[in-house]
Formats: structure tokens, C-alpha cells, sequence
């Protein structure tokens, strides 16, 4: 009897230094079985797009004048541009679905009546109580740019540009010099030859499309009779004729009215 009183007490004790040992663990992340543990997630995500508008300076503008003559003067340049740029994501997905594990733990070790207790090792590992949505914040991103840009250009040495701009200008005089003196040619070889052709008696047709080239040409103190005929009347020997006298009168007495005039006297015999 006193060895079993003895045999209990060490069960007891040994029992009791278990409990002690071995305390219940409390799982601060398990209420009510399920999984309440503050676990905030903080997601950024972010995307950097760099643009530049590149501006190429052009040459001077170079004007040329002829005889090797080139001015090069200010330059302006004026260049608008439009950007554009869009990002997104795909598939496109507003939310996720985020599950929620059973992390129970009532079995697996045993109180000192003999009831199950947790272990620290979930009972039902893996097992998604539910799922709670969560918004990803995804989003498309557009962007618009639209500007221009200015650059201005100016030679530095102004002596220069004076003493081309004077060449520029002799050259240009000399042009409408040589301009002149060729319409001068041209106009007096006009003259000299419609004038010539008008003395001969030949010139186009005033309904040809040509008749005006000589249309404004005037000829003047001819000193060329044109070709033309004068009716002469021809005298007769009738004896009862007082011309036929008069005229070989004229004849005896002065021959030069008859000089440079065809005349022709028909002789006319009398029969008795």
C-alpha cells in the first residue's frame, strides 16, 4: 500500500513537471482556428519613360547670284514635334484573389485529463478557408507632348557679309547690263531688217500672227520710185489735126519733153 502511494506521487509529479516543461503553446496568429495574422503587403510599381527632341542645326541659308557669287545670311529654324507614349499591362487584372489558410491546431499532444491540445503544427496544413479579394491598382498610362523648338543662326563677321551683299548687287547690275544690250541688238536687227523688206515690197500678210513684227516699223524719205504705169495717149497724122502739128512742132524745136517718154507715131498714107 505504501509502495503504490509512492508509484502515484511520482506520476504525478513527473506529470506535473511536463506541464511545466512543456506548457501550451498559444498560437497569437490563430483565432478561432483561422489565420488573422496582420500581414500588410505594400506593392509600387512604377515606370520611367525619357524623351528628347533632338534639333538638328541646318547650314545657312546660301543665296547665289552668279560669277561664283554665294551669300550665306541668318538662319532660323522652327521645328514643332508631337510625343506620344502609352504603357500597359497585360492580361489586364483590377484584382487578385488572396486565400486564407486554415491554421487550426487543436490535436496533438495531451493535457493532464488527457485531452488533445495543439502541437504548434497546423491540423489541416494548406487547407484555404477562403480567399479575399485584393486590388492590384493596375493601370494604363497615356502621355501626350506637344511643343516646338527655336534656333536662330547669325554669321559674326558683318564686313564680310556687307562686302558680299555689294558684289551681290554689281553682279545683278551687270545681268540686266547685258540684258539691255542684247534686247538693244535685238531690236535694231528688227528694224534693219523689216525695213529692208518694206523698201523691196515684202512683208506678212496683216492677218498673219507674225504681221506684228514689223507692224511698228516706219520707212521714210524712200529715195526708190516703186513700179508703176502711166496711160500715154498715142497721136494720129490726120492733116485736120491740130495735135499733130503741135507736136512736130515741139519736136523742131525741143526734143527734151519727149526724153524718157515711149512715144509712137503711126504713119498714115493719103491715098489720092
Amino acid at each position: 500500500m505504501h509502495f503504490l502511494k509512492k508509484q502515484i506521487r511520482l506520476v504525478l509529479l513527473g506529470t506535473m513537471t511536463c506541464g511545466l516543461l512543456s506548457p501550451t503553446k498559444v498560437l497569437s496568429e490563430a483565432v478561432g482556428g483561422v489565420s488573422a495574422t496582420a500581414s500588410p503587403v505594400a506593392n509600387s510599381s512604377g515606370s520611367v519613360t525619357n524623351q528628347a527632341i533632338q534639333v538638328l542645326q541646318g547650314p545657312y541659308i546660301t543665296n547665289t547670284y552668279g560669277g561664283g557669287i554665294q551669300c550665306q545670311g541668318p538662319t532660323m529654324n522652327f521645328t514643332p514635334y508631337v510625343t506620344a507614349a502609352a504603357s500597359q499591362a497585360k492580361p489586364y487584372e483590377p484584382y487578385y484573389n488572396d486565400p486564407v489558410y486554415d491554421m487550426s491546431d487543436f490535436m496533438g499532444q495531451f493535457d493532464a485529463d488527457g485531452n488533445d491540445i495543439g502541437d504548434g503544427i497546423p491540423d489541416n496544413p494548406g487547407r484555404v478557408v477562403y480567399q479575399v479579394p485584393v486590388r492590384t491598382g493596375q493601370k494604363d498610362n497615356y502621355n501626350l507632348g506637344v511643343g516646338f523648338s527655336v534656333t536662330w543662326s547669325r554669321p559674326l563677321d558683318r564686313k564680310l557679309q556687307d562686302q558680299c551683299k555689294l558684289a551681290a548687287q554689281t553682279q545683278i547690275e551687270l545681268q540686266q547690263q547685258l540684258t539691255a544690250n542684247k534686247r538693244l541688238d535685238f531690236e535694231i536687227a528688227r528694224l534693219k531688217n523689216c525695213g529692208e523688206l518694206m523698201q523691196n515690197g515684202i512683208s506678212f500678210h496683216p492677218k498673219s500672227p507674225y504681221y506684228k513684227i514689223c507692224a511698228d516699223v516706219i520707212v521714210q524719205n524712200v529715195a526708190t520710185i516703186p513700179q508703176h504705169v502711166h496711160p500715154i495717149p498715142t497721136p494720129t497724122t490726120s492733116s485736120s489735126s491740130p495735135s499733130q502739128t503741135s507736136i512736130l512742132q515741139s519736136l523742131d524745136s525741143d526734143l527734151s519733153v519727149l526724153l524718157g517718154v515711149p512715144l509712137q507715131i503711126k504713119s498714115s498714107v493719103v491715098s489720092p
